[in-house]
């Protein structure tokens, strides 16, 4: 089993950056692919992010490609969010989820979630 914990997130100003972090527990780390949700109230989550066991391969959103950085660091089992040119838009919760075997990269379908930081644009 997997524990994650996400940090890193707050009230930051339309075109600034924030960097998220979710360090997971156990041993086991890098038997897990990574990803990045958020949701916003009256929505459904929404696929932010992934990265590979290894970090070796990515998936973004197209509302965040370009601006948004996922990325890991196996030996502190911690995988991160960099946020960059943020938008009001991406107010939300931000959740990290892991999973061994991801059948859908961008779907609900990960094993284990955080329980979510938040995230708040202004203009």
């Amino acid at each position: 089993q997997v524990q994650l914990v996400e940090s890193g997130g707050g009230l930051v100003q339309a075109g600034g950056s924030l960097r998220l972090s979710c360090a997971a527990s156990g041993r086991t780390f890098s038997s897990y692919a990574m990803g990045w949700f958020r949701q916003t109230p009256g929505k459904e989550r929404e696929f932010v992010a992934a990265i590979s066991w290894s970090g070796g391969s990515t998936y973004y959103a197209d509302s965040v490609k370009g601006r948004f950085t996922v990325s890991r660091d196996n030996a502190l089992n911690t995988v991160y969010l960099q946020m960059n040119s943020l938008k009001p838009e991406d107010t939300a919760v931000y959740y990290c989820a892991a999973d061994r075997r991801p059948s859908d990269w961008y779907g609900m379908g990960y094993d284990y979630w955080g329980q979510g930081t938040q995230v708040t644009v202004f203009s």
